[in-house]
């Protein structure tokens, strides 16, 4: 699905819009050291999973447009997770998909364009790639994305398609109706959710006493060089969020997806949008400081400095 660029995808269709029914992270680049930090992008109901890597330099404009995320070729079979974090729930534990997440791809046609769906069926049937007939025949903007639609969980999508994708067998293209047409989808892979869960101040004090913590999790802090500058915690890896286009290709090689993982940032919103892009690159358990390193510092450890 996901090819690895420096740019954003167009604006999504109405269609492409309303398929999912959650909220979608977006990487917010624009907050500057030593200031307020700004609150998460407003809520972007309903947007599939079709995603960007930014070049380190880009600053997105309001996401009501485009989003930004995590590379993946549109032609290649996905070998690590891709999209799957929802904005309305941190933890995983109480969806009711029953633990179970699907990457889905799939094309869609209009309701009244039946001997297409039926020609796309046949050419489907003679082994030609869902990803390529995508491309070329599908009216979902994820069809520059060789129709990825990413990692899903029930309770994310309209009830047809849900209903489809989550009954359907691993790997055979099905079809399924919905409002905005027909759908010819295929699920790829399957895997268990990921887990995203504030951390409080207090708590991540409790845990820092404890060297065998500092040694064995993974600490992030997605602040920029002079904010750390002004204040750090011990055993943080400093990867600010604006640098994200160097070292976000290279993630799932510089940290370990299966360990605890850590984000940190001054007030907690660059920590939480980091926190759920890991997600979606597989990391099983990602933990976000509530309030950061201010909220550490007021509530936790007054000799840390705040700024």
């Amino acid at each position: 699905m996901l090819r690895a660029s420096s740019h954003l995808p167009p604006i999504a269709s109405p269609a492409f819009c309303a398929l999912r029914l959650s909220f979608i992270p977006t990487l917010n680049f624009s907050s500057p050291a030593g200031t307020h930090e700004s609150s998460i992008s407003s809520p972007l109901r309903g947007l599939l999973s079709k995603t960007h890597l930014p070049n380190s330099s880009y600053l997105p404009t309001p996401p009501s447009s485009k989003l930004v995320g995590p590379p993946m070729s549109a032609r290649t079979r996905p070998r690590g997770p891709g999209l799957s974090a929802s904005f309305s729930s941190y933890s995983s534990s109480g969806s009711p998909g029953g633990g179970r997440e699907i990457l889905v791809q799939h094309l869609l046609v209009k309701e009244d364009d039946q001997k297409l769906l039926l020609e796309l069926q046949q050419k489907v049937s003679a082994g030609e790639d869902l990803s390529d007939l995508a491309v070329e025949y599908s009216i979902c903007p994820s069809k520059e994305e060789g129709g990825m639609l990413g990692w899903v969980r029930k309770g994310q999508m309209v009830p047809e398609f849900e209903e489809a994708a989550f009954g359907a067998p691993m790997n055979k293209v099905v079809r399924c109706k919905t409002k905005f047409g027909w759908h010819l989808l295929q699920v790829l892979s399957e895997r268990e959710e990921s887990v995203l869960l504030d951390i409080q101040p207090e708590e991540l004090q409790v845990k820092m006493q404890d060297p065998k913590f500092v040694e064995e999790a993974q600490l992030i802090d997605v602040r920029e060089p002079e904010e750390v500058a002004l204040a750090s915690l011990p055993g943080f890896q400093v990867l600010p969020l604006r640098q994200f286009g160097n070292w976000g290709p290279e993630i799932t090689t510089k940290l370990d997806s299966d360990k605890d993982t850590y984000v940190m940032c001054h007030h907690g919103m660059r920590s939480l949008q980091v926190a759920k892009w890991l997600q979606t690159q597989g990391f099983k358990r990602v933990y976000n400081l509530s309030g950061g390193i201010h909220a550490y510092a007021v509530k936790a450890d007054p000799s840390v400095p705040t700024y």
